[in-house]
């Protein structure tokens, strides 16, 4: 059975933007962008205070911060794929864990996996990081979209028939961003002798490295990471909502705010004190990010969100030059947070933060690592790319140009392989 691109629409980068993304995971700090981004000019900054010179490609409907215009909206141009329609023999199941920025690469694993083996796949449950926190996936996602967007791809059923127990399942282990050959090498045969497997995915930094080796399973990888996972409606509206109040308090910078991810039980941890060798950092404090962003020409009134679950009092140096800056619980519409706010560090909170970064005008990854990599790849598809990496925070001036996310400087050329105009 072919693949039907048109349910393919959302599904907006191929495996090499994947590799692109799994390179900078790999990495413990981030890096300056050595490359200009296309069409602007250098804009430098004296200390706080931003001049007009080079702003040309720059937002005009505000005057407080160096804004930018969303740009087009990628679509994928990849050719149609047929198969011979086989019925499937067998059942993958697998769980969601981490939050979403994991999630999109496990289903991305699962769905190529069952694919190429040719097995049915299994609509996986969600894991939290505490033990029992475990919620179905309708209570997250959207099924109907989920399946609907893999029609033609593999056969996904919501639970497991009763003559087949999980308890006869055989265990596997997934490297993320598995390669055909894994597949054939390592699962296939444990599939054909089972029947029936479970798989657990893993993160090894080996596998990011960069490669410029293609597969007939790219297209499926991309499809199913960006491509399937879409909010059920009640958590949408949440978003939704929240946004809306963002944009009503950005009167003065016409609806425009920033999205930081910052959070403090991380900035606490051991590996983020102090540089590496190399002067670099792989995440910055709310006071450093309060110094960049004025570096950076954004105005007091400029409003920002923390993806910081409560509100902290390390966070009161970032609002006392900000004073428009927000956590969920402040802006989160009440009859909401009973549900949405029952405990820190919850899924729903995590998948909230998500979205919430993927849509704001502005983001900055005040921590490295594979949110900041999921996130860049949906903004990069929506034309949301105005995403400023904080680093060299000390010093008299700053070009805005060197602080834009190594991810745009390499969208252009991506967009020419991948994409159609």
């Amino acid at each position: 059975m072919g693949v039907d691109l048109r349910q393919v629409v959302a599904g907006v980068l191929t495996l090499t933007m994947f590799v692109m993304l799994g390179n900078m995971i790999k990495r413990d700090h981030f890096d300056s962008v050595e490359g200009k981004f296309p069409g602007v000019r250098d804009v430098e900054f004296d200390s706080e205070k931003v001049s007009d010179q080079g702003l040309e490609t720059f937002s005009k409907k505000s005057t407080n911060g160096p804004w930018i215009e969303s740009g087009q909206e990628l679509k994928p141009c990849w050719k149609e794929s047929t198969s011979d329609e086989v019925e499937p023999k067998g059942f993958v199941t697998f769980s969601l864990t981490n939050g979403p920025e994991y999630h999109v690469s496990q289903i991305a694993d699962a769905v190529v996996v069952a694919r190429y083996i040719g097995a049915t796949l299994v609509l996986p449950d969600i894991r939290g990081s505490k033990p029992g926190d475990e919620r179905k996936f309708e209570e997250i996602y959207d099924v109907d979209k989920f399946v609907k967007s893999l029609d033609g791809v593999v056969k996904v059923v919501k639970g497991l028939p009763d003559d087949v127990s999980i308890r006869d399942f055989a265990v596997v282990k997934v490297p993320n961003r598995i390669s055909d050959d894994h597949i054939a090498e390592q699962i296939k045969p444990v599939f054909k002798t089972n029947s029936n497997i479970r798989l657990a995915t893993f993160f090894p930094s080996v596998n990011m490295r960069k490669t410029t080796k293609t597969s007939a399973s790219d297209s499926v990888a991309c499809l199913a990471m960006f491509g399937t996972l879409q909010l059920q409606p009640e958590v949408n509206e949440v978003v939704d909502s929240m946004i809306e109040r963002l944009r009503t308090l950005s009167r003065k910078s016409n609806g425009q705010f920033i999205a930081v991810d910052l959070r403090v039980e991380i900035l606490e941890k051991k590996g983020c004190h102090g540089s590496s060798s190399a002067g670099t950092k792989s995440c910055f404090s709310a006071q450093e990010i309060a110094i960049f962003l004025r570096k950076m020409g954004f105005d007091k009134d400029t409003t920002i969100y923390l993806t910081q679950p409560r509100w902290d009092e390390s966070l009161d140096v970032l609002k006392d030059r900000f004073p428009k800056t927000y956590t969920k619980e402040s802006i989160m519409p009440a009859d909401k947070k009973a549900k949405f706010l029952e405990s820190e560090d919850s899924e729903f909170e995590k998948v909230i933060d998500f979205y919430m970064c993927s849509q704001s005008d502005v983001f900055v990854p005040a921590i490295s690592g594979l949110f900041y990599a999921n996130v860049a790849g949906k903004r990069i598809a929506s034309g949301k790319t105005q995403i400023l990496v904080p680093s060299d925070i000390p010093g008299s001036s700053a070009s805005v140009t060197s602080h834009f996310s190594p991810y745009i400087s390499k969208k252009n050329h991506v967009a020419h392989s991948c994409y159609c105009k």
